[in-house]
């Protein structure tokens, strides 16, 4: 048994150095004293003996054994040799009683190097051992010398409350959204228990993973796991069945595949139009398979009484209702935050709802378990910048209005200095303050804009403080909170003791916005958009599609007016873009190629401010709950943070 065990083995490690040949490559295993300088291991941190991923082991610390394994470990020395009788004795006694002596190794950006029990190392790479016993000992790579080096000191400080070595992510994040994943506090430290199950949850999965064919993906069984748990709690997989597990991983492959994605997104800048044909060739969900009137739901956060958010998605409705008439039949449902906001989605879908538009982000993690769920009901959520592959995202480019707005104001004040108070720290909202400062800046090149948040103290209390500082033209909600009566105007507005007067307003053009999205339901444009993308599909419609607009009062001068006008003229046609590079940032950093504009994932992306912005963007903890539950869902990184506020 041994010694056909070696030879099976030999079969292996021959197989792999002629492969690596092939390829070019070194067909033995790595040294770590080739790359590594003696007097960084000699600084090496040492953990004690420690269970170790067999699968991280990847090459010796020294040259001593180079010549006996292939690259994968595997043995490559004759079977006469003295070599091949030592490896099938250990393998004899791995059959007898396993092998239980620890090894010694070297770990380095999370890959083990060994200095003694080379062949053991084989031998259960051999009978594919997961773990292995190792004495350990940690070679520290220098800060910021890239990305990958950032990614390890992220696993570093997650080992250190976890004691979990064997997850790895791709992206930066992925260590501390594992430890909110399965509800831990950042610095909150694993007991045993909680250890042994998620080893247990983990195996689990990666089982399914590579069942379902992960090996053949570029991302990490980390990176799909988390996807994973955006959809299915940590809490319901803790006693899932391996069949079970296996189910659910296979409903959502595609939103793992997305993962290996180094640009997940796709963003939809204008309605496009079907390919000649392309119906025929296209089976939808929608009214062209379906007997009767495509049927549209409308699911809210809250209610058209209290928001106006909810109130321009509802006015929204009603509009695509007239203008597609008995083509589509539309309901709607309310409040869905105020109690479990899945159950709403069930009652959606239970009552044969096509097409379902949610239409807050605190709305998309119950829009994501609907969709995988119920694969046949197209989901579309109102927010931007989120790469899921289930549901669709729509959000309309108002940055191009808040440019123009912030244009009116940079003409109209007096003493170079202008308000901003913007809601949430959220994708999006940051390129509007930045158009709005950009176009003050572009009429005034000396104006300031100062920014507060009501999601921080609340509206009052941000207006007030500008208030103190003697700002007027100060540019606040986007849209009416109804419950506080019609005389707060929304927009731009110069404030006085004497009142406020509204001098210009951005425009959300939903019903537009709604007619567009289901017309190219209806034609098949939209399936067909999916079917030919492997990536997350974010709708961003703006001036040039009538999603946005820009109303002016009559106080605002002629010229002014003028202005305005030439400046919706260019950017309805492409010819004028809010941000061109380069962009002078808070910092003193500069963004953005010289005379290029920025691509649309850069401006959706944006988490920084421009440099006459006065202000700053809040952290996690100094927002309302409200603020909160908006930012976990689709906050800018650094609002998501304890720390390091800009």
């Amino acid at each position: 048994m041994p010694e056909q065990c070696y030879r099976d083995a030999l079969k292996l490690g021959q197989k792999e150095y002629r492969a690596c040949l092939s390829k070019g490559i070194s067909p033995v295993l790595p040294v770590m004293d080739d790359f590594i300088p003696e007097d960084r291991v000699n600084i090496g941190v040492k953990l004690g003996t420690v269970q170790i991923p067999v699968e991280f082991i990847v090459g010796t610390k020294t040259r001593g054994r180079t010549t006996s394994f292939a690259r994968n470990f595997m043995p490559i020395l004759p079977e006469t040799t003295e070599f091949a009788a030592k490896w099938e004795a250990l393998c004899q006694a791995h059959l007898k009683d396993g092998i239980r002596d620890a090894i010694k190794v070297y770990e380095y950006m999370n890959r083990f190097y060994v200095e003694e029990g080379n062949k053991r190392v084989s031998v259960l790479k051999f009978f594919g051992a997961v773990n292995i016993t190792a004495d350990v000992t940690r070679v520290m790579p220098e800060r910021g010398t890239g990305p990958e080096t950032d990614l390890y000191y992220e696993f570093l400080d997650f080992y250190r409350v976890s004691h979990i070595n064997y997850i790895e992510f791709t992206k930066k994040g992925g260590y501390a959204a594992l430890q909110e994943s399965v509800g831990k506090a950042a610095d909150e430290t694993w007991s045993e228990e909680e250890r042994r199950g998620f080893a247990t949850v983990y195996h689990y999965f990666r089982s399914a993973y590579e069942e379902l064919g992960g090996g053949k993906l570029s991302s990490t069984p980390g990176d799909a796991l988390l996807a994973f748990m955006k959809v299915y709690p940590y809490g319901e997989l803790y006693n899932l069945a391996p069949g079970e597990m296996k189910k659910r991983v296979s409903k959502m492959w595609e939103e793992v595949k997305l993962q290996q994605e180094k640009e997940p997104i796709e963003v939809k800048p204008v309605p496009v139009e079907p390919k000649a044909g392309l119906i025929t060739k296209v089976i939808t969900t929608t009214a062209a398979t379906v007997m009767g009137p495509l049927k549209v739901g409308f699911v809210h956060d809250k209610t058209p009484t209290l928001s106006g958010w909810t109130h321009g998605h509802e006015q929204g409705r009603e509009y695509v209702a007239g203008s597609l008439g008995d083509q589509i039949e539309t309901v709607s449902y309310f409040d869905a935050m105020a109690e479990d906001p899945g159950k709403v989605m069930s009652k959606a879908i239970a009552d044969k709802c096509d097409l379902i538009f949610t239409t807050s982000p605190v709305l998309l993690p119950a829009s994501l378990r609907a969709a995988v769920d119920n694969p046949d009901v197209l989901i579309m959520n109102c927010s931007i910048n989120k790469s899921h592959r289930y549901v669709r995202t729509y959000y309309a480019r108002i940055y191009e209005a808040k440019f123009i707005i912030g244009a009116v104001a940079g003409a109209l004040c007096e003493d170079g200095r202008v308000g901003y108070i913007c809601d949430y720290p959220i994708y999006g909202q940051i390129a509007g303050i930045n158009a709005f400062a950009l176009g003050v800046r572009m009429v005034n090149p000396s104006a300031r804009v100062r920014l507060e948040w009501s999601s921080v103290a609340g509206r009052q209390a941000a207006l007030d403080k500008l208030r103190s500082e003697g700002i007027e033209l100060i540019s606040s909600m986007d849209n009416a909170r109804l419950y506080e009566g019609p005389g707060k105007p929304i927009g731009l507005s110069r404030v006085t003791d004497s009142g406020q007067e509204l001098l210009a307003s951005p425009i959300w053009n939903w019903g537009v916005y709604y007619e567009g999205l289901i017309r190219q339901v209806l034609n098949g444009a939209l399936r067909a958009e999916y079917i030919s993308s492997s990536k997350a599909i974010n709708y961003y419609w703006g001036m040039s599609a009538g999603a946005v607009d820009v109303n002016l009062s009559d106080a605002v001068p002629g010229g002014v007016r003028r202005l305005a006008g030439y400046l919706k003229e260019g950017i309805s046609r492409w010819i004028i873009d809010p941000f061109i590079g380069p962009i002078h940032v808070q910092g003193g950093k500069t963004v953005g190629e010289d005379g290029r504009p920025f691509g649309m994932e850069d401006i959706i992306a944006m988490d920084y401010l421009v440099e006459n912005v006065d202000g700053r963007i809040p952290v996690y903890e100094e927002l309302s709950s409200t603020g909160k539950a908006t930012v976990e869902s689709v906050g800018v990184e650094v609002s998501r943070k304890s720390e390091g506020a800009v």
